[in-house]
C-alpha cells in the first residue's frame, strides 16, 4: 500500500515584507493580470495643464505683489543710503547716516511712543466695546439690522470725509463747544485739537468711532460659527448668560480676537491719513499727535530729502514686520496649527 504525502505550499510572503501597496510588485501580482502601464501621454497632458493653470492663476498677483511690494521696498532700502532730493540719480552715497541720524532723533522716538500708546490703547478701548456691540446685536432684537448698518458705516467712509468733519466739529469755535455752550456746559468747551493734553485721546476717540464697525462686524461673524447646542446644553445645566459668555462664548471667539487685534496693531503702527487730515504735517508734533508715518511725510517728502523720507519708510517697515512675525509666532501659532493638523487629517 503507497502512503500518499503531500507537500506543503509555499507560504506567501506578507505584505510588508514585500512590497506593501505596490500593485507593481511580482510578489502580489497574481497570476494573468497585466503588468502596470507606465505614464502615458494622457498624465503628462494633464501635469502640463495643471501648472498652466496654476501660472496663470498665481502669476499675476504674483507680478503685482513683487512690482508693488517687494520692489518698493528694495528701493526704499537702496535710497536710504543717499542723500538723495528726489530727482536724478542718487549718487551722495553716506551709508548709514540717515539710520543712524532717525534713532537719535527725540522726534522719531515721540512719534514712535505714540504709535505704542494708539496700539495699547486701540485694543483697550475698542475691543470690550466691541464685543458687548456684538453679544448685543447677537442676540433677536427689533431694528438689529438698522443698529448693524449704523455702526458698520464710519468704517466704509473714507478717511478724508472723516478728518474733514472731525476738524471742523472739534475746533475752538466749532460745533462741539458751541453744543456744550447751548446745554449750559461751556466750562467743558476745550481746544480739542492743539491742547497736547487732550489730542492724543481726541485722536483715540476718532479712530475708536472709526473702526468699532470692523470689530463689531468680525465679532459678529465669529459668534454666528458658535454652535446653538453648546449654549442650550449650558442653559439646561443651569449655566447663567455671563457664565455661557465667559466659559463658552469667549473661547470659541478666541481666534477671531486674535485676528482683530493683530489687524489692528498693524493698522495703528501705520496711522497717518486721520493725523495728517485733522493736524496736519506741523501741528500733529507740537499737539502730541504725531506717528511714524507723519514723521516720515514732515521729515521726507516735506523737507524735500527723499533718502531720508526712505529710510524712515524702511524703518517702519522693519517695526511692523517684526511685530507681524512675533504676533504670529506666539499668538497666532496655535490657531494656524489648528488649521494644518485639521486639514492634514482630512
Amino acid at each position: 500500500m503507497s502512503v500518499r504525502t503531500s507537500t506543503p505550499a509555499p507560504r506567501r510572503a506578507p505584505a510588508d515584507d514585500v512590497g506593501a501597496g505596490d500593485e507593481s510588485s511580482p510578489a502580489l501580482r497574481r497570476a494573468g493580470d497585466p503588468a502596470p502601464s507606465a505614464p502615458g501621454p494622457r498624465s503628462g497632458r494633464r501635469d502640463w495643464r495643471k501648472a498652466l493653470e496654476i501660472t496663470v492663476l498665481v502669476g499675476p498677483a504674483l507680478v503685482v505683489f513683487l512690482g508693488f511690494v517687494i520692489f518698493p521696498v528694495v528701493m526704499a532700502g537702496y535710497y536710504g543710503f543717499f542723500r538723495w532730493k528726489g530727482y536724478g540719480p542718487p549718487t551722495d552715497f553716506i551709508g548709514l547716516q540717515n539710520y543712524a541720524t532717525i534713532f537719535q532723533d527725540p522726534t522719531f522716538h515721540e512719534a514712535l511712543w505714540h504709535n505704542v500708546v494708539i496700539v495699547v490703547m486701540s485694543l483697550v478701548l475698542q475691543g470690550p466695546i466691541a464685543l458687548l456691540l456684538a453679544l448685543l446685536l447677537n442676540r433677536p432684537m427689533r431694528g438689529q439690522s438698522a443698529i448693524r448698518v449704523l455702526i458698520f458705516v464710519p468704517y466704509v467712509i473714507a478717511e478724508v470725509v472723516v478728518g474733514t468733519g472731525w476738524s471742523l466739529m472739534l475746533q475752538s469755535d466749532g460745533a462741539l463747544n458751541g453744543l456744550l455752550e447751548k446745554v449750559g456746559l461751556g466750562a467743558l468747551a476745550e481746544d480739542w485739537l492743539s491742547n497736547p493734553a487732550l489730542a492724543i485721546w481726541t485722536l483715540l476717540a476718532i479712530i475708536t468711532w472709526k473702526y468699532i464697525g470692523f470689530a463689531v462686524i468680525l465679532f459678529l461673524a465669529g459668534l454666528q460659527g458658535i454652535p446653538q447646542e453648546l449654549t442650550e446644553a449650558a442653559q439646561i445645566d443651569g449655566a447663567s448668560y455671563w457664565q455661557i459668555q465667559r466659559r463658552i462664548t469667549l473661547p470659541l471667539l478666541g481666534p477671531t480676537l486674535r485676528i482683530w487685534a493683530f489687524l489692528s496693531i498693524i493698522g495703528s503702527l501705520q496711522l497717518f491719513d486721520l493725523v495728517y487730515i485733522i493736524w496736519g504735517q506741523y501741528i500733529a508734533s507740537t499737539a502730541g499727535t504725531s506717528t511714524m508715518a507723519t514723521y516720515m511725510v514732515a521729515n521726507g517728502r516735506n523737507a524735500g530729502n527723499y533718502g531720508y523720507g526712505n529710510a524712515v519708510a524702511v524703518v517702519l517697515f522693519v517695526i511692523s514686520l517684526v511685530v507681524a512675525l512675533v504676533y504670529q509666532r506666539y499668538v497666532l501659532r496655535r490657531d494656524t496649527a489648528g488649521a494644518l493638523t485639521e486639514r492634514s487629517e482630512r
